[in-house]
């Protein structure tokens, strides 16, 4: 029997911190991110805040997240 290895969280973010660093203009909703990393609607938002606290990402006023440096 074969076991499905889940990545940890840490991976994830690295994961998403590659992607946000491949295109620098990529803006997203919670919903938009959750469908293209496929990842359910409460470990999505867990990142996204994470990631957002450590001032990698940014949340713009219409809900999208960004790259932090990047000037609105």
């Amino acid at each position: 029997m074969s076991q499905t290895r889940h990545p940890t969280m840490t991976e994830l973010a690295g994961r998403i911190r590659g992607e946000f660093l491949e295109m620098p203009g990529l803006r997203l909703t919670r919903e938009q991110a959750c469908r293209l990393w496929g990842l359910d609607s409460q470990t999505c938002q867990r990142l996204l805040y994470t990631l957002v606290t450590a001032r990698f990402l940014a949340e713009t006023p219409d809900g999208r997240y960004r790259r932090a440096e990047q000037q609105v």
